[in-house]
């Protein structure tokens, strides 16, 4: 088997998306790609959809606000993932002083010093201790007390701080709005961290590598945000690869990956998952990483909408003609589960077949 197809079968199996690898539960995906990018907390259910056979927006909904094996927060280079319960403590412990460091400066450019920031922490804490679960937007209105403006970013740069220095956590929803919560109440502590310093980077080296390998220490650095230097030594403190065969992978495994999903985003380089003449069909550009429809990891075309009301908008890429039929039959597959998964349709609408857009028809982002 050529080498880069061997490769990109082993990664889609690796971060469940490929060779018919599901998982059973919320957690199980999780301690198996250690994080799912959540700044979408949607696109987040829908990334652990694709990982874990037979999810129910509901399950995740229990895992994050009720069973609390799932923690929302910064983590990653500094972006809102969803990360396991039992990992939080040590992955704040190596990201958040990384972050708290970086944000100092936006701190100062928005006129918070440091006597103000640590007022807003404990008010922060203050607050949700005696008030919690509390909203951005509840937060914000006390943060006022100190003279913080009310619009703008400076509210949620410090409530980001006050999360990055492990003092609160996303807690449940209410009404589709996210509360804080204070993490010793949310996921209690049970001892000393298990990692730290070198320790926790090699641990972190052992999971990326578990979890997205086929990869390098320079991917580990691109998903981390940690300096390349950090992640050379982590990567050889966590010991020798062990060798993978992709023979015997299962093949035309299709999973339609929702917007910003951690296969987009967790390597350097993209030509393993997306044809270089297409690739701005997905990373369009500001920011954005569009819904993408993938056959054994192999991006073919984009998709959208599938939440509120109808299927999946399928647009296959430039060029490439009509799916085939295997593939087609893949995405009526998961067009009908994600329909399953948030409820949206009647049982007699859950396997109509996706609205499939001409190549090259234009989407938005």
């Amino acid at each position: 088997m050529e080498r880069r197809t061997a490769d990109r079968l082993l990664r889609a199996h690796a971060q469940a998306i490929g060779g018919l690898a599901r998982e059973t539960t919320v957690a199980a995906a999780l301690g198996r790609v250690l994080a799912v990018q959540a700044q979408d907390l949607a696109a987040a259910g829908l990334g652990l959809r694709a990982r874990v056979a037979g999810l129910t927006a509901e399950d995740v909904r229990r895992a994050t606000d009720v069973e609390r094996t799932a923690v929302r927060g910064w983590f990653m280079r500094g972006t809102l993932q969803l990360v396991p319960a039992a990992d939080v403590r040590w992955l704040l412990g190596l990201f958040g002083p990384v972050y708290l460091a970086l944000g100092a400066r936006r701190l100062r450019e928005l006129g918070l010093d440091e006597a103000l920031c640590d007022r807003a922490e404990r008010l922060i804490v203050r607050a949700v201790d005696g008030e919690g679960p509390l909203t951005r937007a509840e937060l914000t209105e006390r943060l006022t007390t100190l003279g913080v403006e009310p619009k703008g970013q400076s509210a949620f740069h410090l409530i980001r701080r006050t999360a990055l220095s492990g003092l609160i956590c996303h807690g449940p929803q209410r009404s589709g709005e996210a509360t804080f919560v204070l993490l010793d109440d949310w996921v209690p502590g049970t001892g000393p961290l298990p990692f730290t310093g070198d320790a926790a980077c090699a641990e972190l080296a052992r999971r990326y590598r578990a979890g997205y390998g086929p990869a390098d220490a320079a991917d580990l650095a691109h998903w981390s945000g940690l300096r390349a230097s950090v992640c050379k030594k982590a990567w050889a403190d966590a010991g020798e690869t062990p060798a993978q065969d992709a023979e015997g992978l299962a093949r035309d495994d299709v999973r339609l990956l929702p917007a910003y999903d951690n296969y987009l985003l967790g390597y350097r380089r993209r030509e393993l998952s997306v044809p270089a003449e297409h690739e701005r069909r997905v990373w369009p550009g500001g920011g954005v990483i569009r819904p993408t429809v993938v056959v054994d990891g192999w991006a073919v075309g984009t998709w959208s909408g599938g939440r509120r009301g109808g299927p999946p908008v399928v647009e296959p890429f430039p060029g490439s003609g009509e799916f085939d039929e295997a593939t087609a039959a893949g995405i009526a597959r998961e067009s009908a589960d994600i329909a399953r998964f948030s409820g949206v349709y009647e049982t007699s609408h859950t396997l109509s077949t996706p609205n499939l857009r001409p190549p090259g028809c234009v989407t938005g982002p």
